[in-house]
């Protein structure tokens, strides 16, 4: 006799349900296991795509901001070029202007200013020839006093500087506005 024979059968019946059910639960319980690996290596695929993507977007990103910085240091390159060639130009207008006042007030150099001949100058026309013991024969000129001239020469100094600080302006907007 065998062992099964002895086991009345609604209990044989009751211990092969609750064997089924056993099994059919182990069975689900292996296929969570199964698709919780497989959605976790999903998971771990998404994961890493992202993380390359990620960093590529990082890699262009440092590429561009390189190139920006090098276009940057190329231009402060430009402008301090053109700086200091300004500044050069300044200087020497600004020595220039000073060695001019200089001679002006040792009495090394003189401005004069040339007169029309057809100007009445005290009611007075003035002579179309010259004085018989001269030797010009250039029209007539009139010299300036000093104080004037050395007034017209500030004028001019602070034109020059004008000048040479619009040029620098312009220079600088140029410079900035070209794309190079």
């Amino acid at each position: 006799m065998r062992l099964v024979d002895l086991i009345p059968a609604p209990y044989r019946l009751l211990a092969s349900g609750v064997l089924l059910l056993a099994l059919a639960g182990g069975s689900a319980v292996l296929t969570w296991q199964v698709q919780d690996w497989r959605y976790g290596q999903q998971l771990a695929e998404q994961a890493r795509l992202q993380a390359e993507t990620l960093n590529q977007l990082a890699q262009v990103a440092a590429t561009q901001q390189q190139a920006e910085q090098g276009k940057r240091l190329a231009l402060e390159q430009r402008l301090s070029g053109s700086e200091q060639t300004h500044y050069r130009v300044l200087s020497d207008a600004q020595r220039d202007q000073g060695r001019l006042r200089d001679r002006l007030a040792t009495a090394d150099l003189r401005l004069s200013v040339l007169l029309d001949a057809t100007t009445v100058a005290g009611g007075e026309p003035m002579p179309a020839t010259t004085a018989t013991g001269g030797v010009v024969h250039d029209a007539t000129r009139v010299q300036l006093d000093p104080a004037h001239a050395q007034r017209i020469i500030g004028i001019t100094d602070a034109g020059d500087q004008g000048l040479i600080a619009l040029a620098a302006c312009q220079a600088y907007a140029k410079e900035v506005s070209t794309p190079k």
